[in-house]
């Protein structure tokens, strides 16, 4: 297998530091990439605050957060910034032009025994791969928001994806104490092919008026035992992402049960957005992911 000593990560926001964090925490020297300095200097604040959040609850000590924050440099230039990577972990917006662009750069620019990894929740890994030259090094690897806290690691094998690979992002997950799932290469994969659908029928009952936003959430809650509801959850993701993700599904397999709901297209279109806009189903007090009061959907 593989040796994994340094990593970079490419994208600064929500899922990119929060996968920076993991990583620096655990040992490995992390180069964070992302095209403006001030994302980078954002991020580096929010990853030393959710870790003296750590230290304050006992979860790790003074030293190590140092330590973990001395394993993380930054870089605007992703040249220079995977030149000496034996992993790369794309965690750009998910946008395919932009993931083909950066994975085309990477097949440049990477040294050739690193393996390319890329964050997607829904777009597919042989696409990706194929905009490279090494489409046995291409691999999925989904971690689930908040990373620091979720478990879960969705390992996404494409067409070509070599077993070595697999093997080597499997065994790195354990170490960095996820637990790593493996799955194949299809619309959605697992966790969206089943999540997605959920949240649309939730909006889709929302929008025929058989029940209000706080009564749909709570029905999940407490009769299905889901910490959180769909709805919220929806707002937590970001509807524009739950849109293009169940546009990802509806046109890979061709079947109207994943046409999105008139009522998301209509929100994303209108801006909410959810908590990334401060209001979607929810309103959320400005900056924090803090439920105000329940939208004008009840």
């Amino acid at each position: 297998m593989h040796t994994i000593k340094n990593i970079a990560v490419i994208g600064a926001g929500q899922m990119g530091n929060g996968i920076v964090h993991v990583f620096a925490q655990q040992g490995y020297r992390v180069t964070m990439i992302d095209v403006q300095e001030a994302a980078l200097a954002k991020a580096m604040a929010t990853i030393q605050k959710n870790m003296e959040r750590q230290v304050a609850k006992g979860a790790i000590t003074e030293e190590q957060m140092k330590s973990a924050l001395d394993n993380i440099s930054t870089q605007i230039d992703l040249a220079a910034g995977v030149s000496n990577a034996d992993l790369v972990v794309e965690a750009a917006t998910e946008n395919i032009d932009l993931k083909l662009k950066i994975f085309a750069d990477l097949d440049t620019h990477a040294p050739a025994a690193c393996i390319l990894a890329t964050n997607t929740s829904s777009i597919s890994i042989t696409k990706i791969a194929a905009a490279t030259k090494r489409p046995q090094s291409v691999i999925g690897m989904h971690f689930m928001n908040p990373v620091p806290v979720m478990k879960l690691v969705e390992i996404i094998n494409g067409y070509a994806t070599d077993a070595n690979v697999t093997a080597t992002i499997v065994a790195l997950s354990t170490a960095i104490q996820k637990i790593p799932c493996v799955v194949n290469d299809y619309p959605g994969f697992i966790a969206n092919r089943i999540l997605m659908p959920m949240i649309n029928e939730a909006i889709i009952s929302l929008q025929e008026g058989v029940a209000g936003v706080a009564a749909i959430d709570s029905i999940m809650k407490l009769g299905m035992a889901h910490p959180m509801g769909p709805l919220q959850l929806a707002d937590f993701i970001g509807l524009d992402t739950c849109l293009s993700i169940l546009k990802v599904l509806h046109n890979g397999f061709g079947n109207p049960k994943y046409a999105p709901a008139t009522l998301l297209v209509n929100m994303v279109q209108a801006g909410k957005l959810g908590v990334k806009s401060g209001e979607g189903f929810y309103a959320y007090t400005p900056g924090s992911k803090e439920l105000v009061v329940s939208a004008s959907f009840n």
